[in-house]
């Protein structure tokens, strides 16, 4: 086994096995698509020494097996959008496997509502391709340009039609990966029921690429609405006055497929519902909703506010970005810890969180040390209630915090899995839950 330090990372004119090593991953991809890296290559900080772009499934697999069996660690890469997510590697990063090549849409089962899409597929490209047939993935995620298949479900991203569709883990049906070993494992299949069993596409989203590395996913699909949908804002008097029409809402009849409140340091909460349907059905919902909401104000209608979540991460450079989970009935008290840790620090703070109690935060200050005590305190908040905080962006020039906070009794299970998949720690050493 060679070590990392070996090798070459600029295909010059030097001699010995470092080259011969080199020359061998050359061989497995091409030498096209297999280049030094560079700072547009960083994850989470630390600079790898390659980037390959294998064409296939089977060249990533084998371009993995190669650099598992050089002591190589590895970052699955696809739009590179949230590439920052998470802990620093553990291990000096050696490789970054691209899926930019792995970039098909293998068969869209229209009348089955199923599709199968390789792992480099935008959502975007994906959505486009779906909505020919009036069909969706029921997703609405960030960065939908750029960000891959691949990306949004090892990250576990969602947005608000959660709320009425599930998360990623529920439309994913079948997924591929390339294991460390070189095994490309596969699971599920393109029908909606499957049999029981090792349920490796739920296991796999939200892993991080810790476990391995996603090449193809199988997605139940659904219908696009018969009618462009509708948006209502209400103006809240308070946090609680908005977690009040939130609970509402939720506890009712209404079928609403969004459901959102925006905070800030500086202005009232704001509701934000949307309804699809038929016309004749949306005009009944929103009336039924207009009710319930009785006690707040209507301040309009327009479906850019779906956009404010993306919008936090406008010019981060100063800010931290953080995701939170909490009950829905407890929506007044987050908001209420931030306005408070951020009061002794004079932090700027927004809020967008969804009725199902997931939710984003930024902070914003002119001394990071100001946003980090902040952050400390609301972790240890949430996880007092048994919620979560995930810090997916920190301040530059900030000392950095660790990005998940406390793994909680499923650790030493996700630590055996782990070392099931990937007993070198091949992959993204480090920068998963507990240092997983």
């Amino acid at each position: 086994m060679m070590a990392l330090a070996n090798f070459s990372t600029g295909g010059g004119s030097g001699t010995g096995t470092a080259e011969v090593a080199w020359d061998e991953l050359r061989g497995i991809v091409g030498g096209e698509y297999l280049r030094a890296a560079g700072p547009e290559d960083t994850v989470a900080g630390d600079l790898p020494r390659m980037v390959a772009e294998p064409v296939d499934e089977e060249q990533l697999a084998a371009a993995l097996r190669w650099a598992n069996d050089a002591g190589m660690v590895v970052a699955p890469r696809g739009g590179g959008t949230k590439l920052g997510w998470g802990n620093p590697p553990s291990k000096e990063l050696g490789l970054i496997l691209s899926t930019k090549r792995l970039n098909r849409i293998v068969e869209h089962a229209w009348a089955d509502l199923t599709v199968i899409v390789e792992a480099g597929v935008t959502i975007g490209e994906l959505q486009s391709a779906l909505a020919e047939h009036r069909q969706r993935l029921a997703a609405d995620l960030l960065w939908p340009e750029s960000a891959t298949i691949g990306g949004i479900l090892s990250t576990n991203d969602s947005g608000t039609l959660r709320l009425r569709f599930g998360g990623l883990r529920d439309l994913i049906i079948g997924v591929t990966l390339a294991l460390p070993d070189g095994t490309l494992a596969k699971s599920g299949g393109k029908v909606v029921k499957n049999v029981a069993g090792y349920d490796l596409p739920k296991l796999a989203t939200g892993a991080l690429g810790t476990l391995g590395v996603i090449t193809q996913a199988a997605f139940r699909l659904h219908p696009l609405p018969p009618a462009a949908g509708r948006t209502l804002t209400f103006r809240a008097g308070s946090v609680s006055d908005a977690n009040r029409l939130i609970v509402d809402l939720q506890s009712s009849s209404l079928a609403h497929t969004g459901l959102q409140a925006r905070v800030r340091h500086d202005g009232q909460p704001e509701v934000d519902v949307r309804f699809d349907g038929t016309p004749a059905g949306i005009e009944a919902q929103c009336a039924a909703a207009t009710k319930l909401a009785a006690f707040a104000v209507e301040t309009g209608e327009s479906d850019e506010v779906w956009g404010a979540r993306q919008e936090l991460w406008g010019q981060a450079d100063s800010a931290a970005l953080a995701k939170f989970s909490v009950l829905p009935s407890r929506i007044a008290a987050v908001c209420e810890t931030v306005r408070r840790a951020a009061d002794k620090g004079g932090i700027k703070w927004r809020i967008v969180v969804q009725g199902t109690g997931l939710g984003w935060v930024r902070l914003e200050a002119q001394q990071p040390a100001e946003i980090r005590d902040a952050l400390a305190v609301l972790r240890a908040e949430l996880e007092r209630e048994a919620g979560s905080l995930f810090i997916a962006h920190q301040p530059a020039g900030a000392t950095a915090i660790e990005a998940w906070g406390s793994p909680g009794d499923a650790y030493p299970l996700m630590v055996r899995v782990k070392q099931q998949f990937d007993p070198r720690g091949t992959l993204n050493p480090g920068r998963f839950v507990g240092g997983i």
